[in-house]
């Protein structure tokens, strides 16, 4: 039997997941394995980076087993972006992987965003300054872990340490590099005045190579422990952002993805890297002439789920009995905005001052009005990404949403209304793991090219806006956005003060 077979291994925040595709787009099998994301300190949000090497051998080793390892031409991966993991010069860890949430980078970033070569940098590099980044991040282990930082020789994310265990090879490919602050998109290659803001020299990241890079083959030992074939080739693979897209088969010009799950994003792919005059959104390579341009929001479904848990009168209320609650009131939520800001925010102001706010709250209101507020704010905070898009001078064609939450009618009819366009639903979802095996198949010749993408994921449905509830909201879109700048201010004396504030009553 011929190998037919790219297993796309997709490393997660919480879990890594294997599954197995054929070239025509069908997923063969999968398997699973979770890991914790601690949080030993406010603000750390790390992993355990060799639970994660663990994860990557059961799932990829259960997936063989399923298939028959002769008929896997090859791994590709997809990987949770802006991650940073100090390594010795044995190429052993120093550090826990530090994820895309460690925050405690704040006040670095907002120091470099507010500096006058902050939006420049965002710019050339395609990244946000943001705690997320990991070039902030290497600013706090400069100024605050000298100790640390002095014994460790390399600082890479952790896929490409993943990569290294399985091939013997330290790589990075453009899509990550492209989202950790650090690389020139237009030059492709390390940006001299990051690493200096970092401290670091060009030889403490690996090399750089394209995301359809074959690093090499698994070696005996990974082999022995994966079940499969010594020699089998590992592709570099990308970031679950871009390779989301290709996911969902929006990989060409002007067709975008929108996915609202716990957190939201919006992306399209583009030919050319850009970035927009005021630095609202990312830009990160999918391929050499595939790039992706966007912004994450942190706050999709967790926002209604708050509502549920602490808002609503049966707080055994399904999200759909709710959801349809809300659907009762009408557009505007009868002048009640909600910032749905609870885990602080990313696109399009960057900020991790941000907190949630209801705004223009009555007696009138009630609970579906709460409600509905927050899939409104969700919506519109989509539609701020969708404009800063816009001003990078993208034209938008088609807008592809998926996520768990958009299998209700008020998330679907509302994402349309502020969008002001249609959006399309597809038969299938498939996540940044199928955009892996995608990119997999691509470099080992079993696909003609990505765009296969889009005709493997046909649309089922299509939602047109209602002109009146969209008009709605292009006249509430100003007033929300500008009650981020109205209460930056508040937000930043309410967090100092917070910090010296319990949460809850001390026990006797």
């Amino acid at each position: 039997m011929s190998a037919d077979i790219v297993i796309g291994v997709d490393l997660g925040t919480t879990a890594t997941k294997a599954v197995a595709f054929s070239a025509a787009g069908e997923e063969v099998a999968s398997a699973a394995r979770g890991y914790p994301l601690a949080e030993p300190h406010p603000g750390h949000a790390v992993q355990d980076p060799h639970l994660i090497w663990d994860a990557v051998l059961a799932t990829v080793r259960e997936v063989a087993e399923a298939v028959g390892a002769a008929r896997v031409a090859g791994l590709s991966f997809s990987t949770a972006m802006h991650s940073v993991l100090g390594l010795d010069a044995a190429l052993a860890p120093l550090t826990a992987v530090v994820t895309w949430a460690d925050t405690r980078a704040a006040a670095q970033a907002e120091r470099l965003r507010a500096s006058a070569g902050g939006l420049a940098l965002h710019r050339r590099t395609g990244t946000p300054i943001h705690p997320m980044s990991p070039l902030t991040k290497l600013m706090w282990f400069r100024e605050q872990e000298p100790e640390l930082r002095r014994r460790v020789a390399h600082w890479v994310g952790h896929k490409d340490w993943i990569l290294h265990r399985l091939t013997g090879e330290l790589v990075t490919e453009h899509s990550s590099a492209s989202g950790s602050g650090l690389m020139d998109i237009h030059r492709l290659a390390w940006d001299d005045e990051a690493l200096a803001l970092a401290g670091l020299r060009p030889g403490q990241l690996p090399y750089l190579v394209p995301t359809r890079h074959v690093v090499g083959g698994l070696t005996p030992d990974a082999a022995a422990a994966t079940g499969l074939p010594a020699g089998t080739p590992v592709v570099a693979g990308a970031g679950d952002g871009p390779l989301a897209n290709l996911g969902v088969g929006a990989v060409r010009p002007g067709v975008a993805a929108c996915s609202i799950g716990t957190s939201g994003a919006l992306r399209v792919a583009v030919e050319r890297p850009a970035v927009d005059p005021g630095g609202g959104v990312f830009c990160y390579a999918l391929t050499e002439d595939r790039w992706v341009i966007g912004g994450a929001i942190n706050n999709g479904g967790v926002t209604l789920d708050w509502v549920r848990a602490q808002i609503a009168e049966d707080p055994e209320v399904s999200a759909s009995d709710l959801l349809d609650l809300a659907a009762s009131v009408p557009a505007g939520s009868g002048g009640l905005l909600m910032l749905p800001y609870l885990l602080s925010e990313r696109a399009p102001h960057w900020s991790s001052v941000a907190r949630g706010a209801y705004v223009g709250l009555t007696r009138s209101h009630r609970r579906e009005h709460l409600a509905r507020a927050a899939v409104e704010g969700v919506c519109l905070q989509l539609a701020l990404v969708l404009r800063s898009m816009r001003a990078a001078g993208l034209e938008i064609g088609e807008i592809r949403a998926t996520g768990g939450v958009m299998q209700h009618p008020l998330w679907q009819h509302t994402l349309a209304n502020a969008f002001g366009r249609p959006i399309s639903l597809l038969e299938g979802q498939q996540g940044s793991g199928f955009g892996a095996a995608l990119l997999g198949m691509d470099a080992l010749g079993l696909v003609e090219s990505v765009e296969v993408a889009a005709a493997l994921l046909p649309v089922a449905d299509v939602v047109a806006p209602n002109p009146r509830e969209a008009a709605v909201y292009e006249a509430l879109l100003p007033v929300f956005d500008e009650l981020y700048d109205a209460l930056l201010g508040t937000n930043q004396r309410l967090r100092r003060l917070a910090a010296h504030l319990p949460l809850a009553a001390a026990s006797d």
